[in-house]
Formats: C-alpha cells, structure tokens, sequence
C-alpha cells in the first residue's frame, strides 16, 4: 500500500458425543456468547499481536472459487463462495472470517451445516457431521443482499456507481467468507456477474467474458497464492489497455470513468516490471496490469498482479505498488507487526534506486538532506520501524523505512546487499517472511556484526547513532 498521506473425512457424530441441531435459519449472536475452548472446534483467531481475531485455526485453505452477481444501481450482491480446505484437527464446529450480506445457506461435503455470525467477522459452521483431521473437506457458502459503501476496508461505492473492494489488512470479509490471515494462502478464482454493459477486472488471468442477453459473466483465476486483502473485484464502465511484456505475459489494465489520465503512467509498466525484476528477480506472477479508480482513495494497495489505483496516483505510486508483487504479495508477512518487509521495500525501491538508476539522483545527497532535516525532530523516530505498534502499521514505514535500507546498503557494500535481498525475497515466494527471520538472514551474509545497527534503525524510538546513521561513505 502507498498512502497519500505518508508517501504521498467424515464421521459419526458419535465419536464427538455430540447432538447435532441445524438451524433453520442462523441468527446473530454476540461475541461473548461463544463457548468456551474446546479441543474440536477451530480456534475463532489466530492471535497476531495487532489483530488477534484474524484468521481462524483448524484447517488450511487450498482454493476459493467464488461467484458473484452484482448489480450497480440497487448494490444488490448474490455471492456463492466454495471453500477447498484441509482440516488440521477433528472439528464439530470452525469458523470463517465474513462481514458482508446476510448467509443463507451453509454446507460442507454437500450436507447442510447450522451457521452463526458473531463478533465483527465470524461465521461458525457446525458440520451434520464432524470431520477428521488431515482430511480435506469443501464449504459451500451462499449469501446476498444490498452491499454497504465501506471506503478504505472493503466494498467501495464509485462516483460511477461501480464498485470495486479494496482495503488493508482488511477488504476480503466484505464480500466473501475466507481465513482472513496472511498465514493462511489459497488460490482464487472468480465468477462475475453484472448488466451487460458493466465491465468486471481481477486478479490474474481473464478466462473469460461471454456476454449472455443482457448479463455479463467474466471468470478470472490466479495460479499464486493469495492473501485475502490482495484479492479484489472492481466493477465499472472501463476503459482498457492491453499490453504484453518481452517475455509473454500479459498485462491487464482498466481505467474507471474519469480516470483514464492513470493510462499514460500505466504504458511503462513493462519498463517498470523489467526494472524491478533486474533487482529482485523474476516477476512471480502469471500476469500484470492496474485498476485505476475515480474514488477519492487515501491510499493504492497492492492487490495481487493489478494494483488499485486512487485518481493521484504517480509514476513513484506505480513503482511502489508493482514491487509490492515481491515485497507483500508473492512474500507475505507472517504477522503484521512485520510489515516493514512490505513497505520499507517498496518505498526504497520507488523512491531510491528507481531515481538513482532511471534518472541519475544522486541518493546518498537525498539521504543526507533527509537525515539533516528530520535528525532533530523527536516524532519523526518515535514509532519503531519493526513492531510499530497496532494502528501505527502504515506511517513511519513509508519514510524512515527507505532510510533504514539505503544505510543497510552502505554498511554491507553494493555486492552483499543486492544479491542478499533478492535471494531472501525469492526464497519466500508464495509464502510468509518476518523481520526477525530478515535481521537473521542478512547478518548470515557478512562477517559484520550487525547487532547494534539493527537494533538502532529498528528496534529504537530515537536517531540511531552516527556509526549507523553514516555506515561506509555516507558521511560525504
């Protein structure tokens, strides 16, 4: 994400001891009328220290297909979301993460299941029959109604009267059921349905778009893994550019009413891909492109292979953003107290290495003007680069966050960090990385005790001192 403010199988119910009763129709329940721990019912969150009732324990995601009916003048939303899963414990009873338009029918291996909402977004299902652990096993989610206008945390209203979802850490549970945890990646397709003349843009590749009367279906699906956040759905009366890399892939883009200004930025992305690419190696994905919107966004995000794109959007928005698919995307964090590995990243390579080697920058002259002007300003360092704290995730990341690394730089020397940090990216596609894992592996590239240097850049609410504010040259 870039903000405009910082950066600009089954079995008998029996051997459970348990009755099962299904509701002929689920009512909402408050949280604290849940029951307490039990050894087979998943766990309702993951605990990570900012949102501990993000994701949900018992099983592991492999696939969502997820269809959707859409239509833009009522907002009304039909979704039917099939769930592949692997359960990693015996369950009578799991939940999902789902805040979006009323459930009306739960199943799981195509017998009715009882359902409940609770809390914020919790959806627990109880199986007619309770499921063994290691099995794989599908839930079958049906559910509609009016969609709420929620800007910056999911389904988003357009001036157009489009939509489109968008949000971080949170955008997913807004329009459909899923483990709503970076720990927890599954493949995604989609199924879109909307009035005929109603375009459909997602993730990865388009696979089809047959106009039947006067409805449009588009299927998109992602080979990758994804986090719930980096998925997304946008509906709107596009404009489209089309464009391939060297290489054969393909790169998508839309441009929303209004917004088709963002078409001239999205030309270079090949140029943008091909540069990150020779930083960090191979782009991870199976496609490319951009979703740019007219709505008045505080921030683009990342959403895997097509950024969305807020009407100010500039090229350095473009550049941070596609490396977010290395830094946040293909390698996600594991907590989100670790989200300097996706933001400090994108930053630097955005604000940093793209003027240093695109447009000849001297950036050890910005870097000092930086330090110079920010050195006796308290609040600037007040807020840790690693576990910044809940609520403090997107801000000093985006600008202190490039400083960290461009010292990091002059302290391992060119040759140890380039090649350091491509390797560990690539060593973490399609999975989750932290920064203590990060700290561990770059000293294991140098004889030099790093120590006190990543104590001082990260881990301190005040100016690391000069020995790490002006590693090698950096003093001029």
């Amino acid at each position: 994400m870039k903000s405009r403010v910082w950066a600009r199988y089954l079995v008998s119910g029996a051997l459970f001891g348990v009755a099962l009763v299904l509701p002929a129709q689920a009512q909402p329940v408050p949280a604290h009328a849940q029951p307490a721990a039990d050894p087979f019912t998943g766990a309702p969150g993951l605990g990570d220290p900012y949102y501990p009732d993000d994701g949900n324990g018992g099983y592991d995601v492999g696939h969502y297909d997820v269809a959707i009916d859409y239509d833009p003048p009522s907002r009304h939303l039909t979704g039917t979301a099939r769930i592949d899963a692997t359960s990693t414990q015996a369950l009578r009873a799991f939940n999902l993460d789902y805040a979006g338009p009323a459930v009306s029918r739960v199943s799981v291996n195509n017998l009715p299941a009882g359902f409940s909402r609770n809390g914020e977004h919790e959806l627990t299902v109880t199986p007619a029959l309770p499921i063994l652990p290691g099995l794989p096993f599908t839930v079958m989610v049906e559910y509609g109604g009016t969609e709420s206008d929620t800007p910056d945390s999911g389904w988003t209203i357009s001036p157009s009267g489009g939509a489109f979802a968008a949000g971080e850490p949170h955008s997913a549970t807004s329009w459909y059921p899923l483990n709503d945890t970076p720990l927890d990646k599954a493949t995604f397709d989609l199924r879109v349905t909307v009035p005929q003349e109603w375009q459909a843009m997602s993730n990865g590749l388009r696979v089809s778009d047959r106009v039947d009367g006067n409805r449009r279906t588009v299927t998109w699906s992602s080979k990758h893994p994804s986090i719930g956040y980096l998925t997304t759905v946008a509906i709107d009366h596009f404009d489209f550019l089309d464009q391939q890399r060297a290489n054969g892939t393909p790169l998508i883009s839309a441009f929303a009413p209004g917004a088709e200004k963002g078409k001239a930025l999205e030309q270079r992305l090949p140029e943008i891909l091909d540069f990150i690419e020779s930083i960090y190696g191979p782009y991870p994905f199976e496609s490319g492109g951009g979703i740019y919107v007219d709505t008045d966004l505080q921030f683009s995000l990342e959403t895997q292979t097509r950024p969305i794109y807020a009407p100010w959007t500039d090229l350095n928005t473009v550049i941070h953003e596609n490396t977010h698919q290395w830094w946040g995307d293909s390698m996600s964090v594991r907590n989100w107290s670790d989200v300097c590995l996706n933001e400090c990243f994108a930053s630097y390579t955005a604000d940093y290495l793209w003027p240093e080697r695109k447009e000849g920058e001297d950036v050890d002259a910005l870097y000092r003007k930086t330090i110079a002007k920010m050195l006796d300003k308290p609040k600037y360092w007040e807020i840790p680069l690693q576990n910044p704290g809940a609520g403090n995730e997107f801000t000093t990341v985006y600008s202190r966050g490039p400083l960290f690394l461009h010292a990091l730089r002059h302290e391992l020397g060119d040759d140890v960090f380039f090649p350091a940090v491509a390797q560990f990216v690539q060593a973490h596609a399609y999975g989750n990385a932290s920064m203590p894992e990060f700290r561990s592996y770059i000293q294991s590239k140098t004889a030099t005790d790093l120590t006190g240097f990543f104590a001082a850049w990260l881990d301190s609410a005040t100016p690391p001192p000069d020995q790490y504010l002006y590693p090698g040259d950096l003093r001029g």
